[in-house]
């Protein structure tokens, strides 16, 4: 096949751009593909799952190149084979290259099949000695390219192995392209006598070449953010977590202290129910826990404290059976309840009564109330508290640490509210999301704070793009 209009090859060449970048950016929408191309390591079978998801089309592509007469755009094997050549590896791309030829070959172009498969090699030897790095920052963006290799070459001469994928692309474009001029019926690929267009035939290859890997390295971006961001988040967890357990074992030992002369049995009790609890928090403890492990949690603390302070003291629960296998950020209640025992029971000489709530919301939330009726707080100790903010003054490290983690963990999703009445008591509410199977796939990070560092993530990515 012989084609010498240069009008119909430009339209041709403008329109294997769009071809690819509509391929490359479906093909980025589905998670398998972006799971299968971002592997450090893939199994033979996911390296041809890889390969077919990306054939497949093109293949198509080629096949309505071979019917329909006058859409040559259709056919985008030759970049195509570049790709995988400089992504997947010499065997999967030379197998992809096969498969991009069976059309090819139907039609009596038999030349099709020893051409792909010296690309795919050629391509792969040239992905073996380049750092991924280099390949994934390659840009379609020829005259940018150049006009930066010559600059930085003038300040210091190196190899750039950008402009030499650049030139290996435009070099095998033009092969295939003479090859084509002189076996027509044998084997197809754009070409032209006129010298000008023939150039922009050559250039026009590497520009097809570099759309999916822009595309596609978006995405790899995108996944370094989020690994980023969840890095950061288990760490602030983390600092947050190590926070607490000291402020905790600080004050149980200062109620330990309050009896170690005056009643030494009740102290020694009260040191084995420490040691059970310290048990318990040296063990490698999930972000999240199930909110029954967290009550029985609660309750070994609250053992300490009805030793220290007897029959003044009293708990209730109120917690719906529904709500017993909701997970939640764990140690979320312990400071609570120190909270309501040391600022609002502890001031009274006849105690109290620390109330437990629990309930699933008509919106599908969790709810979890932690109540006293102790002696209350000032109102300018709690109008100035806002929800995701820092805590007013005086309210103690605990019920700040709770707000943090509530913050990290569910973004605005989440919700502490304090409501106080000087000398009636005071009501700690937690609202908080009810976490599904995503709260897996981030491990220690639940779905909530997952989906919010997801949206943070496209953001930066969209900004990243427009710069």
């Amino acid at each position: 096949m012989t084609q010498t209009d240069p009008k119909l090859i430009l339209i041709t060449l403008l329109v294997e751009l769009g071809v690819a970048a509509a391929v490359s950016s479906s093909l980025a929408r589905s998670k398998t593909f972006k799971d299968l191309l971002l592997m450090a390591r893939r199994s033979p079978r996911q390296t041809a799952t890889l390969v077919a998801m990306v054939c497949v089309p093109l293949t198509l592509g080629v096949w309505i190149r071979t019917m329909v007469p006058n859409f040559l755009a259709a056919d985008l094997s030759f970049e195509t084979a570049v790709l995988l050549g400089i992504l997947v590896g010499p065997v999967p791309a030379m197998v992809g290259g096969a498969v991009l030829a069976i059309p090819a070959l139907m039609h009596h172009e038999f030349l099709a099949l020893p051409v792909n498969l010296a690309v795919a090699a050629l391509a792969s030897v040239f992905a073996r000695f380049t750092d991924a790095e280099e390949v994934w920052s390659f840009s379609p963006m020829i005259d940018l390219s150049i006009y930066r290799w010559v600059t930085r070459n003038l300040r210091r001469p190196h190899l750039d192995r950008q402009i030499l994928l650049l030139m290996l692309i435009a070099g095998m474009q033009f092969s295939t392209s003479m090859l084509a001029r002189f076996h027509p019926r044998h084997f197809f690929e754009l070409h032209s006598d006129v010298w000008w267009v023939e150039l922009l035939i050559c250039a026009c290859a590497p520009v097809v070449v570099g759309i999916p890997l822009k595309i596609w390295n978006a995405i790899r971006v995108e996944r370094k953010l989020e690994e980023q961001g969840r890095l950061l988040l288990e760490a602030r967890l983390d600092a947050l977590q190590r926070q607490i357990n000291p402020h905790f074992l600080f004050n149980t030992l200062n109620s330990i202290t309050s009896l170690v002369r005056s009643e030494p049995e009740l102290a020694r009790e009260m040191i084995v129910k420490l040691a059970n609890i310290l048990r318990v928090l040296l063990k490698e403890r999930e972000a999240f826990v199930p909110f029954r492990e967290e009550l029985a949690f609660t309750d070994d603390y609250l053992h300490i404290e009805v030793v220290r302070f007897g029959e003044k003291l009293k708990v209730v629960k109120e917690i719906a059976e529904e709500t017993l296998d909701v997970v939640v950020p764990g140690m979320l209640l312990q400071p609570l309840i120190e909270n309501s025992i040391k600022h609002g029971l502890e001031p009274r000489i006849s105690g109290g009564t620390v109330t437990l709530r629990s309930r699933i919301t008509t919106d599908g939330m969790l709810l979890v109330e932690v109540e006293d009726d102790g002696v209350g707080m000032e109102p300018e100790r709690t109008n100035a508290a806002p929800v995701s903010g820092l805590m007013p003054p005086g309210t103690g490290i605990g019920v700040k640490n709770v707000r943090e983690r509530m913050e990290v963990m569910y973004g605005d999703k989440g919700r502490v509210e304090i409501n106080s009445r000087p000398g009636r008591g005071t009501k700690v509410t937690l609202l908080m999301p009810i976490l599904d199977a995503q709260a897996e796939a981030w491990g220690p990070i639940g779905g909530a704070a997952g989906e919010a560092i997801s949206h943070l993530v496209e953001d930066a990515v969209r900004a990243m793009t427009r710069s």
